[in-house]
């Protein structure tokens, strides 16, 4: 059977269907990779003998109510390319218009989107995408595949700074040396697609992907945060006005007031039910939101943290959301600053914290410990480790290794919004005073700190959910990666992740990712306290809306009632 047939089958499909009757393998791990290897998540779930939630979330749109205006509560930040979006709030801003190739719903089963289907090689490193017939951009004209050729390019080019280039590095991106030396004379390195024919058109409506490397989850990596599709002509700027494929256009847009959508009434997809949308940014004050939902001036927040849920949950008008995920805030440390860089210092650090307290203090309980290795309990190819708890002794004898056994004093960066991040600095703060560690406490400004954010020596930054762990490694620690905040390099980690990344089976890959975890306890450069439940608020009003896990806002999705 062709490669390229509708109906061709990745010949792992029915080793994954026996392993699934045997009982080898759960059914979450059947839907997951089959789905990932090009099976119709609709075959999988009738294959897995499990109910597809959407199918029933299908009949439930069809009877929401037509009309009406929407008004969600989230940070407004200046967008300087929806290639460059690095947080779900400027992410959100520019879903509406710009969408993806795929999509990972909150079941974390990825689909197509702009793609009606994909198949991938037996070796997992020739991926063929084809493009959705039909879906047009704003301005008439039909998405084709020099479209799709031209934005994956394009986040694949340094010069742009996209984070996706940090997920594409290893299979479809290399890095190589300029001939060229730092400040420092060590020499710099640069990143390129490692052949002309990584990313090659096969014909109008099909991509071909010519990896290196194996891949498992390039699916997922095409519904990054910055992973949109948007029109070449626009030369990576966006604003109102701009040309998509979305169900919705925007009118306005302020960067610290809001955003507004008007309704497209020829989107391709699903909904939209309202007739206009908007963004409010109610600012860093944690009180603002509670008083903005306790007011009706808002119909619900992108994000509530579990003391704003408190306060509002008894308000009558009000539905509070949950769900725990891979969402996590980090302390990160610089390893090229001069006390940090020594990686006893960074094993004193995290010695020195109770979890469970700090979840206590800051979460009001709404998390779970956090093992300082960045892969969570959720992420298929976790390994479980032996637990360590906190060791003062130990942390103090380390320091004195180091040098500094009387410790040492230091900033640290961090936000006051959302009020989590900043409890959970301060908590952090008293427990490293049983070190002798002293931190100032610095909190800046959101606009303020995402300017600052991977080059202050030490901050706490907050980690959106994502479906796989190793992609959240890639994004976070792999060498030269766009959101390498922590500045962190380390060949043996890069090799690790590169091996992790063409292992099919999460099983096997776990063997892996347990060498990944116990490498990063222990040169790591983050101290990472907990997996939070990710929570919100929305008017009862509003329906059609379900928590996504990655915080993304859908307003086609959503409707509301007089």
């Amino acid at each position: 059977m062709s490669k390229d047939s509708q109906c061709s089958e990745h010949p792992h499909i029915p080793v994954l269907v026996e392993e699934l009757k045997t009982g080898v393998i759960s059914r979450r791990h059947f839907l997951r990779t089959a789905t990932l290897l090009g099976l119709s998540a609709v075959a999988a779930y009738t294959l897995s003998g499990v109910a597809n939630p959407f199918i029933g979330e299908a009949e439930a749109a069809d009877a929401l109510p037509k009309g009406g205006h929407l008004r969600i509560g989230m940070r407004c930040m200046e967008i300087k390319s929806p290639h460059q979006a690095d947080f779900a709030e400027r992410s959100n801003v520019i879903r509406q218009v710009c969408e993806f190739l795929t999509f990972t719903g909150n079941d974390n089963i990825t689909r197509p989107y702009l793609l009606e289907r994909w198949e991938v090689s037996d070796d997992l490193k020739t991926w063929t995408l084809h493009i959705r017939k039909g879906v047009k951009w704003h301005n008439g004209r039909a998405l084709t595949a020099d479209d799709v050729v031209w934005n994956l390019k394009r986040v694949c080019d340094p010069a742009v700074g996209s984070s996706t280039l940090g997920l594409f590095t290893g299979y479809l991106v290399q890095e190589y040396d300029t001939g060229e030396k730092d400040a420092s004379g060590k020499p710099k390195k640069s990143s390129r697609l490692w052949s002309d024919k990584a990313i090659e058109k096969v014909d109008d409506s099909t991509v071909r992907l010519n990896a290196f490397a194996p891949q498992i989850a390039v699916p997922e990596h095409l519904f990054h945060y910055a992973m949109f599709i948007i029109d070449p002509a626009e030369k990576g700027v966006f604003g109102p006005g701009s040309n998509g494929t979305g169900p919705f256009e925007l009118t306005e847009f302020t960067v610290g007031k809001g955003a507004k959508y008007k309704a497209r009434k020829d989107y391709w997809g699903t909904g939209p039910y309202l007739d206009s949308f908007e963004f409010i940014d109610l600012g860093d004050n944690p009180g603002a939101s509670i008083s903005a939902m306790a007011s009706k001036q808002v119909d619900g927040l992108s994000e509530a943290d579990a003391v704003q849920v408190n306060a509002m949950k008894r308000l009558p008008h009000v539905q509070p959301y949950g769900v725990l995920t891979s969402q996590t805030g980090v302390a990160r440390m610089r390893v090229d600053h001069k006390i940090l860089g020594d990686k006893r210092v960074r094993q004193a650090m995290r010695l020195a914290i109770d979890r469970q307290k700090i979840i206590t203090t800051s979460l009001l309980g709404a998390g779970i410990p956090a093992e300082d290795h960045h892969v969570a309990p959720v992420h298929p190819e976790y390994a479980a480790l032996p637990k360590y708890g906190r060791d003062i002794g130990k942390a103090k004898k380390l320091l004195a290794e180091a040098g500094y056994p009387n410790g040492f004093e230091i900033d640290m960066v961090t936000r006051p919004d959302p009020i989590w991040e900043l409890n959970t600095v301060q908590a952090l703060a008293e427990q490293f005073k049983d070190i002798g560690v002293k931190v100032n406490i610095k909190p800046l400004p959101s606009a303020q700190y995402w300017e600052v954010w991977t080059k202050v020596p030490f901050s706490l930054t907050g980690w959106g959910h994502r479906p796989l762990g190793i992609m959240t490694l890639a994004l976070a620690y792999r060498s030269n990666a766009a959101w390498n905040e922590s500045g962190y390099s380390n060949p043996e980690f890069d090799a690790l992740l590169d091996q992790a990344d063409g292992i099919l089976d999460p099983k096997k890959r776990s063997i892996v990712m347990a060498k990944i975890e116990a490498l990063m306890q222990d040169d790591g450069p983050l101290v990472q306290p907990f997996w939070r439940t990710f929570s919100t608020v929305m008017d009862k009003k509003v329906k059609g809306f379900s928590v996504h896990p990655s915080q993304y806002i859908f307003a086609n999705q959503y409707a509301v009632t007089a």
